[in-house]
């Protein structure tokens, strides 16, 4: 076994070579525990052994592919990919033919490996238009060999009743060119006669499921399967299985692979026609002479039979009741079944369907072309039932032969391998089975031989002179056993049957029951019945019975059926010993199909049947692990100081250096050519311990040093981060000193200033400059403010020292009377309009107080305007029937004047400029503005808004400007304490009363009657 990559699991060890101690329960235990760690696929060196899980599991991927892709086969986690990428590299790269053996028992999965094996293959070979089409048919074959050749039983819904061989062939670039499909052993007995819960072949229930009603019609058949005699008058039911769906997947597979619709319909009136000779039944009756006929009792099918295959109904019903012997001169009738016509013809009807298959797949290349040849090989196993009867006979023999073949070339294998390297080969004691295929294939004293002689020979023959023969020729041999060579050794042994023979198999011992042997042998056709199909004026009938034809009649008496499956096997075994073996052992877990139920009883029986223990002793009879010294040292390398952490000589040098510090006994270790062998398992797990340990204290050193690394990086940039930070806070800090200490010396300076200043003035002021100063200001505010009832002017003033008194300072209300005169007097009106002034300096004009901009809540009142934004504030709208105030955003825009609400952000009122007659705002710092707008628009019609504003003067001073840049003309204004709005309901009068009872909040509107409102201000 080569070495793997992961660490060695000493309960679940993926390569049975590596088992200690070796026994047949230690095991079955570690494919168990595999088995519940869903590691189906387990080693033993270059076999893979496969325990069905009958559930899907996600493990044949197209990422699957790619990693056991050009991988080496003992890297990866064992899988049946692993062996089939090995074999296709090994037919690729160094031209050596590869054959595929799977093998295992009814249901243990070796359709379905076999179908891995290929879809493996056929994604990781070449792509190309012209190989995709032979990839496809190769894997389109699949479906219509199970349909013709495999059936449900009482241990498997889809067990192959035949063994397939297919020669996949390939040219010198690793691409498919083709395929040949050969056939064995065909279970022909099944089409007449099968046990109870089990279903005859897959074909006859998916023609009538799936079949369109004029399909079924041209065949002559009904759909309901309790009418036809070979389907044991059952239902075709099947959990699972959808045989209408099956029977169009065949179709296509069919039209895929290069059937013609031709073929496709000669093929199915084949299978029809099976089908309804099993509803014909024969009658007997007594001629005049006394001699026993036979008769149709149902004429009807056979007039059908004989419509679908083209032939005249009295021919066929004379083959069929009865049989022309040729004696010289003289010819003699004797009677005939129809089992013996349906059975043949099934089976032929398969035969047809393979020749059908080969003809498209097989490789069109030229005579010259070098080919490479990959066989798979889907055998049933070694079967050992309650009653075995001549078809166990015939396949636990080829299980003989592949049992010898696999221990032949395993040996083979390791002795090459052994010489190879230079390492002195022992020989390997094993059980050779050489002894039992002898037993039954010998040319002269071989129980096939013997069959046949008795199959042949004139006067009574049954099974009893059969059995009589065997015992008087093999009686003495070790391996064989009967009722009476146990009587003739004095042996009592009540389990073996009279009638019955028993052999000694690698397996174990088997019982055969002899009764049926020499009929199944025969297998005879008779030549009435072979002309008769060949009179047929069906192409695909005629070519099924070529012994028909009239020009080649032939007195020789046709292949008996164990003799044709000896020369096959023989075949076979020459075929597969011209190829490099590749070997996939299935393992069913138990008998009930449950999805991941594993049964150590069932699972040691076939461990048994299949040799795994002996294929185990053959593997570690000399060296158990072995493996290129390059991978060894790179993986054990750490296990020595002169070879950590790094060898800069040779490969073996550096593996005979690690190994001689570890003292390991002598006789444990062997340096071959290019590998390493260790005897023992022991000895590898207790390299694998090593290894382990050492790994760990590796990985604590690296932990160590990676933390240390990673704690002084760490400290060294806190560290740099931390000296930066304190520079950028020392500057930051004494910029703020620097720029404090400023603003106080120019405090200092300002009131310095100030001090002089007014020392001086103080020194050259008069009283009665003060009084006429007082005046004087006196008179510009009035005739600024105009009065009461006063209109503003059209052109606001310029923004010079003024503009704040004239624009901003109405916020605030002004002096009702002028100071008193005297030398108080001038200073008190100096301090009052200094207090009135300064205010307004500190509220300059903003215009966006809403910041729409950076609120994307309200950026899409912006969007209702469509036009440039010119103030956007928040203010309050009195309701026109009670007084009270409601919040709203004002956006005022170079053509529109918005009212929305703040919560939802939605436009309430939108007014044109246009629409404005007017504005009305009182004398006091109330906030309050009546707009007036004109009666014909749209929104006039339900009357002027009255609103508060804690910016009024900006938002008359815009509002004048944009109505006069829309209009040309300038926005009308009134300053008064008593005006009139227009409301929906009528005209009413608003009067502003100055109030100690008014909020300090704004003002406060009252409504009195229904045409009076009252408006409290401070």
């Amino acid at each position: 076994m080569e070495g793997t990559s992961s660490p060695l699991d000493a309960e679940a060890v993926a390569d049975l070579v590596l088992l200690d101690p070796l026994t047949e329960e230690s095991l079955v235990r570690t494919l168990q525990e595999r088995f519940r760690r869903h590691d189906i696929y387990t080693y033993i060196g270059n076999v893979v052994i496969s325990v069905n899980p009958y559930q899907s599991l996600p493990i044949y991927t197209p990422e699957k592919v790619e990693e056991y892709h050009n991988c080496s086969f003992f890297a990866v986690k064992p899988h049946i990919y692993a062996i089939a990428d090995d074999a296709y590299r090994s037919l690729r790269d160094r031209d050596r033919d590869q054959c595929i053996l799977i093998t295992g028992e009814s249901g243990a999965g070796k359709t379905e490996a076999s179908k891995l094996v290929m879809s493996y293959v056929a994604a990781v070979s070449s792509k190309g238009e012209e190989v995709n089409k032979v990839k496809e048919q190769l894997l389109q074959s699949n479906p219509v060999l199970e349909a013709f050749g495999n059936a449900k039983t009482v241990r498997n819904d889809n067990s192959s009743r035949f063994g397939k061989y297919m020669d996949i062939e390939f040219d010198f670039k690793g691409e498919p060119l083709g395929g040949v499909i050969s056939n064995y052993l065909l279970e022909k007995s099944r089409i007449v006669r099968h046990v109870k819960g089990e279903r005859n072949f897959h074909i006859f229930y998916q023609l009538l499921a799936g079949a369109s009603p004029q399909l079924l019609q041209q065949l002559k058949l009904r759909q309901d399967c309790g009418h036809y005699g070979y389907l044991n008058r059952e239902s075709s039911s099947l959990p699972g299985m959808d045989d209408a769906a099956n029977f169009h997947t065949m179709q296509d597979a069919m039209r895929v692979i290069g059937f013609s619709p031709a073929e496709v319909t000669e093929l199915l009136e084949v299978t029809a026609v099976v089908l309804k000779l099993g509803n014909v039944q024969l009658s007997s009756s007594f001629q005049a002479s006394g001699m026993e006929a036979c008769s149709i009792t149902e004429p009807q099918e056979l007039r059908e039979i004989c419509q679908l295959i083209g032939l005249d109904s009295s021919t066929l019903e004379q083959a069929l009741c009865s049989r022309t012997v040729k004696a010289r001169d003289e010819t003699v009738l004797t009677t005939l079944t129809v089992p013996q016509v349906s059975r043949t013809t099934l089976s032929r009807g398969n035969a047809a369907s393979l020749t059908g298959l080969n003809t498209p797949l097989s490789p069109q290349v030229k005579s010259d072309e070098q080919r490479k040849v990959m066989g798979v090989l889907d055998i049933y196993g070694f079967e050992i039932f309650q009653d075995n009867g001549f078809e166990q006979f015939i396949i636990n023999y080829c299980n003989e032969k592949l049992q010898q073949i696999f221990i032949l070339m395993t040996l083979k294998e390791e002795q090459e391998e052994y010489v190879r390297e230079g390492i002195q080969w022992t020989p390997v004691e094993f059980f050779d089975n050489s002894i039992i295929c002898n037993l039954i294939e010998n040319s002269t004293t071989g129980i096939l031989a013997m069959l046949d002689e008795e199959c042949l020979r004139p006067g009574v023959v049954n099974e009893d002179t059969f059995l009589t023969k065997l015992n008087q020729l093999l009686g003495t041999h070790k391996h064989y056993e009967s009722k009476e060579t146990q009587n003739a050794r004095h042996v009592t042994d009540t389990s073996l049957p009279a009638r019955c023979f028993r052999i000694h198999h690698y397996a174990g011992k088997v019982t055969y029951n002899v009764t049926g042997f020499i009929e199944k042998n025969n297998d005879l056709l008779f030549r009435d019945l072979s002309q008769a199909m060949w009179a047929a004026r069906h192409a695909l009938l005629r070519s099924l019975f070529p012994e028909g034809d009239p020009q080649k009649v032939s007195l020789k008496l046709p292949p008996t059926a164990g003799f044709q499956f000896k020369s096959s096997v023989a075949m076979l075994m020459k075929n597969l010993y011209s190829k490099n073996p590749n070997y996939i052992r299935c393992i069913k877990p138990n008998d009930t199909k449950s999805a991941m139920v594993f049964t150590p009883e069932l699972v040691l029986a076939q461990v048994r049947y299949l040799g795994l223990m002996e294929n185990v002793r053959v593997r570690r009879a000399g060296y158990a692990f072995r493996q290129l010294y390059g991978p060894f040292l790179q993986r054990y390398k750490m296990l020595n100081p002169r070879t950590w952490p790094r060898w800069d000589s040779g490969d073996r040098e550096g593996a005979e250096v690690l190994l001689a510090g570890l003292a390991f006994p002598a006789e444990e270790l062997a340096f071959g050519h290019t590998k390493v062998f260790i005897r023992s398992p022991r000895t590898l797990f207790d390299l694998e311990r090593q290894r382990q340990e050492r790994v760990a204290q590796l990985a604590t050193l690296i932990q160590k040093m990676f933390r240390g690394w990673r704690c002084r990086t760490q400290y060294q940039l806190m560290r740099k981060s931390q000296i930066l930070i304190s520079a950028w806070f020392r500057g930051h800090r004494q910029m703020n000193r620097y720029k404090q200490m400023k603003r106080s010396a120019l405090i200092l300076q300002a009131y310095a200033r100030g001090w002089k200043a007014r020392r001086t003035y103080r020194r050259y002021f008069r009283s009665s400059a003060s009084t006429s100063l007082a005046n004087f200001i006196y008179r510009r505010l009035v005739s600024g403010a105009g009065g009461e009832g006063a209109t503003v002017p059209s052109q606001p003033p310029a923004l010079g020292l003024d503009a704040p008194r004239a624009l901003q300072g109405q916020e605030e209300p002004l002096p009702k009377k002028v100071p008193g005169q005297g030398a108080g007097g001038a200073g008190k009106l100096r301090t009052a309009v200094a207090d009135d002034f300064v205010p307004s300096l500190q509220q300059p004009f903003r215009g966006d107080y809403l910041g729409l901009k950076q609120n994307p809540k309200y950026q899409k009142l912006h969007a209702v305007a469509k036009d440039k934004l010119v103030m956007a504030d928040s203010v309050r709208k009195v309701n026109r029937a009670n007084g009270k105030t409601v919040p709203r955003l004002l956006l005022l825009t170079t053509e529109h004047l918005v009212l929305a609400d703040p919560k939802a952000a939605q436009p309430k009122t939108v007014l044109t400029l246009s629409d404005i007659r007017g504005v009305s705002v009182t004398r006091f710092s109330d906030g309050f503005l009546a707009l007036h707008l004109k009666e014909v628009s749209t929104v006039g019609a339900k009357g002027d808004f009255l609103l508060v504003s804690d910016h009024l003067i900006e938002l008359v001073t815009r509002l004048h400007q944009t109505f006069e840049a829309v209009t040309g003309q300038a926005l009308p204004l009134h300053i008064t304490d008593r005006f009139s709005t227009h409301f929906p309901k009528g005209d009413v009068s608003i009067t502003v009363v100055e109030s100690p009872k008014a909020s300090t909040n704004g003002p406060v509107c009252k409504k009195k009657g229904s045409n009076k409102m009252e408006v409290l201000v401070q």
